[in-house]
């Protein structure tokens, strides 16, 4: 179990964090910015959660979400194979595409892309997405320098798939998003 007995610590005051490891690495570092990209997406989850009153069954989903967020940060904050290291594995992210799936099964086709709006809860969304897209790409940019859990770059993929269709389910269920006219301010 975590157990977090001090909050400052004083340890990065000049310039590095600790890994899961015990190791220490500049605060820039590439995994380091990757956990961090995880962060954000889960903080905003965390405002999106706000826009999801009445709607249980989305709140649900992302409260599971921001969990597996949890899982995946501790999973790139360790390097290596750390045998009994938390190591995120592939059933959330079948979970993630059957939830997918079924949003996506209530709603109107597309016949243009989606533009971030309509109700507060998909802007939210759409914003959680665009964060959860830069963590996937700090991740493959981690990725190329060395190992990391193959699962932790498809939940990512998957995450910001799925934040995209609940922005869809939460405008009405497709009803009221904002779409893109091309050229039509030429």
């Amino acid at each position: 179990m975590v157990r977090i007995n001090r909050v400052v610590t004083r340890g990065g005051d000049g310039g590095e964090t600790s890994l899961g490891d015990g190791s220490r690495v500049p605060k820039d570092a590439l995994r380091v910015e990757a956990y961090g990209a995880v962060d954000e997406t889960n903080a905003a989850i965390g405002l999106l959660r706000l826009h999801t009153a009445g709607d249980a069954e989305a709140d649900a989903m992302l409260a599971r979400i921001q969990n597996d967020l949890f899982d995946l940060g501790a999973d790139l904050c360790v390097p290596g194979e750390a045998g009994d290291r938390l190591r995120l594995t592939d059933a959330p992210s079948l979970r993630l595409e059957a939830e997918l799936a079924a949003l996506n099964a209530a709603l109107p086709a597309l016949t243009s892309f989606v533009l971030p709006g309509g109700t507060a809860g998909a802007a939210h969304a759409h914003l959680a997405r665009t964060i959860a897209r830069r963590a996937e790409r700090r991740a493959v940019a981690l990725a190329r320098d060395v190992a990391i859990n193959p699962a932790v770059v498809r939940y990512l993929n998957r995450l910001s798939d799925h934040l995209f269709v609940l922005g869809r389910h939460l405008n009405d269920r497709g009803a009221v998003d904002v779409t893109w006219v091309p050229g039509a301010n030429r």
